[in-house]
Parts: C-alpha cells; structure tokens; sequence
C-alpha cells in the first residue's frame, strides 16, 4: 500500500513509521510522500533525510477549507497515495478527502474524549486519571471517526503537559505502526462505528 503522511510539526510519528516499514520487508506499507502544512515543519526535514518526496500545502495560501483539502488531495494524488495517514497534521480535511481516500490519525486521548488539540492539557485539567492513545479512521468531523485501536496511559500526580505527552509518544510511536501495517494487509473491517480486527497471517 502506497501512502502519504500529513504532517504539521516535528513529525516522530512519521519517523516511527518510517523506521518500522524499513527494519521489516513484511511490512506491507510505502511511504511515497509527505505533505505539510507550512516549510518550517521538522517532518520534512525527515521526510528528506529518508529520500521520501515532499510537498508544501500552505494553509494560508488557500481561500477555505475546501480549497485547502482539494490541493492536499490533488498532491496526494500526484504522489501516488492510495491512502493518507494523518501524523501529527493539525488541520480538519472537508469531504473531498474523506471521500476520495481511506485516512487514518492518531489522536493523544481515549476517544471519544477531549477531541481536538489540546487533548492532553485538556486531560491533566479534567483531573483524569488515566488517559491514553486513539487511532481511528478519519471522517469530517474532529477526532470522531470509528476507532481502530487504544491504549490507556496513567496519569501521574506531578505529570506537566510535557511529561504526560512524552508518555503518550512512546505509546503513539508502537501502536500507530502496528495499526498501519494491519490496515495495509487488509485485516481491518469497519462495520458502522465498530472495527474489527482478523488475526494476523
């Protein structure tokens, strides 16, 4: 399966997927671009250093939504996505791409809990005591899609925002992949909301 990875900021999720489609030919997966929302994402940077094409899609130079999604897509396009995988890429897509590819995002809450951004501050001042990692396929609403996979992390009593998300990465950078590779080998079925997994072959 040959995908395209959304990215907004540092991108280590996308250096995850990266690293584990690389250390195993079984993997099922390449990644054919990565697209960004503005120049000075880090995801780039390793989207280069690993010979992976890139693509700059300013939201600024885009007049909606709309028109913002149909140039993502029409890159997606170009690169040769057959799906998009949402890595840290902090923008909402409109119909058209939901339409046209599967996309999968991974979000730093137990879902359906404390969508949107600020997940994990939004946790620690809810008072919560276990958190955790959600991925899910996207639709056009935030952080709503039907959910593939979780993990709960424990909230500590002297967790920062910083300290807690730390933890939720290492979650993020295990999880996230292996949930990629089962949908690049097809063992993901979505009936409604309810996905179901096949064994491993």
């Amino acid at each position: 399966m040959r995908v395209v990875v959304l990215v907004s900021g540092a991108g280590s999720n996308l250096q995850a997927l990266l690293d584990a489609v690389r250390s195993d030919p079984d993997f099922g997966v390449e990644v054919v671009g990565v697209i960004a929302d503005h120049s000075d994402a880090g995801g780039l940077q390793r989207a280069e250093a690993a010979g992976v094409d890139t693509l700059v899609v300013r939201w600024g130079d885009h007049a909606s939504r709309e028109d913002f999604t149909g140039a993502i897509v029409a890159g997606a396009k170009a690169l040769g996505a057959d799906a998009l995988i949402l890595a840290g890429f902090m923008r909402v897509l409109s119909r058209e791409a939901v339409s046209t590819f599967p996309i999968l995002n991974i979000h730093p809450a137990l879902s359906p809990a404390f969508p949107g951004a600020n997940a994990v501050e939004e946790a620690l001042a809810y008072g919560v005591k276990t958190t955790g990692v959600t991925v899910h396929f996207v639709d056009e609403f935030v952080d709503h899609g039907p959910i593939i996979a979780q993990e709960a992390v424990d909230v500590e009593p002297d967790d920062t925002p910083q300290s807690l998300h730390e933890r939720i990465r290492k979650v993020e950078h295990r999880l996230y992949p292996e949930v990629i590779r089962a949908f690049a080998k097809g063992r993901l079925r979505v009936d409604g909301r309810v996905v179901y997994w096949r064994a491993d072959d």
